[in-house]
């Protein structure tokens, strides 16, 4: 049974009832959408960035991108609060979450200001941090972290507003598909954060499957329970993969030449973020899973089915997918995988397409079973955190 019948369907108007008209979109909700794209792709040009020229500066484009998005979704949900609370009708206030009592809005709304002061109260932390210690060694250096919690913020709120929406227009397939793109560029967001953990050389050993399974089905299972397309979990993993192949292609367009040193390998162009991860396969086996059990089994029972098969769809296809990486990275091709950061020298694992801590034997079946563990806690959170979206309407 797909998810999508876990919910109500709209009742049809009465023979011969006009037809009501469709719910249209709020400016401001297409205003936070582009802020959440505009926003990761900062974040995503600014760790190119960083491998391809090293310093930058407060001003610099990928920044720009950053705080673009920061400042369109504080000015967008900030109006919204502002008309809402002392210029709409008595009607669209009792459809929002009240702050202070005077103050009203939605609650994808209120989560994107918190997201947006988080943002812009980083970015002179992040300078001044730059200023005192140089280039980051880690992404999630202080600054960043707080940096990413807003960013997360938006982008969560984006979800749920464009959430509320469909959960009170669900006859509209337009909110439907927003919302799959809205959690599409949530599961972006936390695969950045954790690409340290997940770049092809570790795609070998245990702790990349343990960084996954701990994180991505929280962020497939949620929306394939509150979404109502067909395949809401495998048309989220389609925008993830969509948006980060377009970077993979667009971004070495771009010259870019390092500006700081030790250089060890001399680029010439701005470098790709990493190939997207195979999260589609066990995306479709969310899907299936929730289609065939999603009105049967509860809890922890699906949890654990849910979290063995996402373990299970990732390992078939991401394993064999790594190798093919690998040697795509031995030389030069239309996917830029042979493009490596300039501080990354000729006898690195990166340039010579080798894993780094494989697995295998007893090892690697005692991490994919750590894997397996980390995935039902997960999937357990999604489905929490899917039942709660589902009834959002606010």
């Amino acid at each position: 049974m797909p998810s999508s019948t876990l919910h109500a369907p709209a009742r049809a108007p009465a023979r011969g009832a006009p037809a009501a008209p469709a719910a249209a979109v709020p400016w401001h909700v297409y205003a936070v959408l582009f802020a959440s794209t505009s926003v990761i792709i900062g974040v995503l040009w600014d760790i190119s960035w960083h491998q391809s020229i090293g310093r930058d500066t407060f001003w610099s484009p990928p920044h720009m991108a950053m705080y673009l998005g920061g400042v369109v979704s504080g000015i967008a949900c900030g109006w919204h609060v502002l008309h809402t609370s002392f210029a709409g009708s008595p009607e669209e206030r009792a459809g929002t979450v009240s702050f202070w009592k005077y103050f009203h809005g939605s609650l994808g709304a209120w989560v994107c200001i918190w997201g947006a002061i988080a943002m812009l109260t980083s970015a002179p932390f992040d300078d001044w941090w730059h200023n005192a210690y140089g280039l980051d060694v880690k992404i999630l250096s202080p600054p960043h972290a707080v940096l990413a919690l807003g960013i997360l913020a938006i982008q969560a709120g984006a979800m749920l507003m464009v959430l509320a929406l469909q959960n009170r227009h669900g006859d509209r397939r337009a909110f439907r598909w927003m919302f799959a793109y809205a959690a599409g560029l949530v599961l972006m967001n936390l695969t950045t954060m954790s690409s340290e953990y997940t770049w092809r050389v570790y795609q070998h050993g245990t702790l990349f499957y343990q960084v996954v399974a701990g994180l991505v089905p929280l962020v497939l299972v949620a929306p394939a329970v509150a979404g109502r397309l067909r395949w809401p979990a495998t048309a989220a993993a389609s925008a993830y993969m969509g948006v980060l192949l377009a970077l993979t292609f667009i971004l070495p367009l771009f010259p870019a030449e390092p500006g700081l040193a030790p250089v060890r390998n001399p680029l010439t162009q701005m470098m790709p973020p990493q190939f997207p991860l195979l999260l589609i396969v066990p995306a479709v086996a969310v899907d299936l899973v929730l289609q065939r059990w999603g009105a049967r089994k509860k809890g922890w029972m699906l949890a654990a089915v849910l979290g063995v098969v996402f373990v299970a769809a990732l390992f078939a296809a991401q394993w064999p997918f790594a190798d093919v990486l690998n040697w795509l990275a031995t030389r030069e091709t239309f996917m830029n995988q042979h493009l490596r950061p300039y501080m990354n020298g000729p006898d690195s694992s990166f340039a010579r397409g080798e894993y780094f801590n494989a697995a295998s034997g007893a090892a690697l079946a005692q991490g994919l079973g750590i894997a397996v563990v980390l995935a039902v806690l997960s999937a357990r959170a999604g489905l929490g955190w899917g039942s709660f979206m589902a009834r959002v309407k606010r």
